[in-house]
């Protein structure tokens, strides 16, 4: 009976609620990266080298250099249960056999929550081109699965009090996670930061009346940037505040996410007269009623660290905003 009984509870334990499901082990590896499973010769060559050059192209707005993503190879043969459970798998699977070429995206297929992109050809030639062809869908993939899981985590960890507050300036909110704290508030701005002894991953969030489509331009909306933080975030020195950097002109694009249409500013910040600075990126959208613009935007400033990660964490976050009590068209 003993027997019985402990067979039955590791079948419990690796099984889910419904029969014959089964409980996934949780992801490994590090945010950012990627395991490339192909043969080491498809690896040095192709399609591995053409991977390399769209994955591993420099991160956009950083003081310096980062890739993308962070890849390595794994050989079908090494391919056990110690990598199967990685975070971001893409698997280049190239047989005679197959009569024709495809892209497949999964989803938690040895690991939860994890993405595997299996790329089916019937050579590396074929791989290559799959590649070449698929490059969005992969990145978007790739894009979706680690904003997701930041998302998801904010949501399992949050921070109620932040979100309410946010609420109550813009009839809706992004999750924050629990260390995020509310550092300062007036009846149109918030300034909302997560800060470490060396990091600050901030998010400051500002409503204003819209008057008119130039208020969307990249010249305005810049300066607008530049007066609200000008006028909310001191820095560590006398008469010194945080803008854009003046050099490096800011990119922006209008995307759609969630059934939410908004402005998106990446670039890099900077403080006058101070030595800090870093990356940030913002998305501009209508209040619920039209009446009103609102920006939340996300920055990092992290001197001793790499900045990509801290930036993705955060501006995921951003990804996160839901209204209140959401009905009819977004």
């Amino acid at each position: 009976m003993k027997a019985y009984k402990a067979l039955l509870l590791a079948t419990l334990l690796l099984t889910g609620c419904k029969s014959g499901e089964t409980i996934l082990p949780a992801i490994s590896g590090k945010a950012g990266e990627v395991a490339i499973v192909s043969s080491k010769t498809e690896w040095e060559t192709e399609p591995g080298s053409t991977l390399r050059t769209i994955l591993g192209e420099s991160f956009p707005f950083l003081p310096q250099a980062e890739p993308m993503y962070d890849l390595f190879n794994v050989p079908p043969q090494a391919f056990n249960k110690l990598f199967k459970v990685h975070r971001n798998i893409i698997y280049i699977d190239t047989e005679a056999t197959y009569s024709e070429s495809k892209v497949h995206i999964l989803k938690d297929v040895w690991a939860t929550p994890q993405v595997v992109i299996r790329i089916e050809a019937p050579n590396a030639d074929e791989a290559r081109r799959m590649v070449e062809e698929n490059i969005p869908l992969i990145i978007s993939a790739l894009e979706k699965a680690e904003r997701d899981r930041v998302i998801s985590n904010a949501k399992a960890y949050e921070n109620p009090q932040v979100r309410a507050a946010v609420h109550e300036m813009i009839s809706g909110s992004p999750y924050f996670p629990k260390g995020y704290t509310l550092k300062k508030a007036d009846d149109n701005f918030l300034w909302i930061a997560c800060e470490t002894n060396f990091t600050i991953q901030g998010i400051l969030i500002w409503k204003y009346p819209y008057i008119s489509s130039m208020q969307l331009t990249p010249v305005a909306l810049a300066a607008m940037r530049d007066e609200v933080t000008k006028a909310q975030i001191p820095c560590t020195t006398e008469n010194s505040y945080m803008i854009l950097n003046p050099v490096l002109e800011p990119d922006f694009r209008t995307l759609q996410y969630n059934k939410r249409e908004f402005v998106e500013m990446r670039g890099l910040w900077e403080a006058y007269n101070d030595f800090m600075g870093g990356p940030c990126v913002s998305h501009t959208f209508f209040s619920r009623d039209g009446s009103e613009l609102i920006t939340m935007d996300a920055f990092v400033y992290a001197p001793k660290y790499n900045k990509r990660e801290y930036l993705k964490q955060v501006e995921a976050l951003l990804y996160s905003f839901e209204w209140d009590n959401p009905v009819g068209k977004q």
